[in-house]
């Protein structure tokens, strides 16, 4: 996958959520929880939906790299590199 279909990827992640919110000025390097209301299990639910749709497993310690959108796509990028 490129970047920019992880990125979507994500965001469609994200609107499953919590379809609520408007997603379309989501900000790259700003926290997602600073834009968005996401609470902890909503979080869980993204990691859940990574692991469901594309096998991949995010230790907890990682956690904190899926804390913004940009950093979300860097830390994905090499494990969906061949989805």
């Amino acid at each position: 996958m490129t970047k920019e279909q992880i990125k979507d990827t994500i965001l469609e992640i994200i609107a499953q959520i919590i379809p609520d919110e408007d997603l379309s000025n989501l900000k790259g390097d700003i926290p997602l929880r600073e834009q968005v209301e996401l609470d902890s299990m909503d979080f869980l639910d993204i990691i859940m939906e990574l692991r469901k749709r594309y096998g991949i497993e995010v230790p907890e310690d990682d956690y904190v790299q899926l804390a913004t959108l940009d950093s979300s796509v860097a830390y994905l990028e090499p494990r969906m590199r061949d989805l």
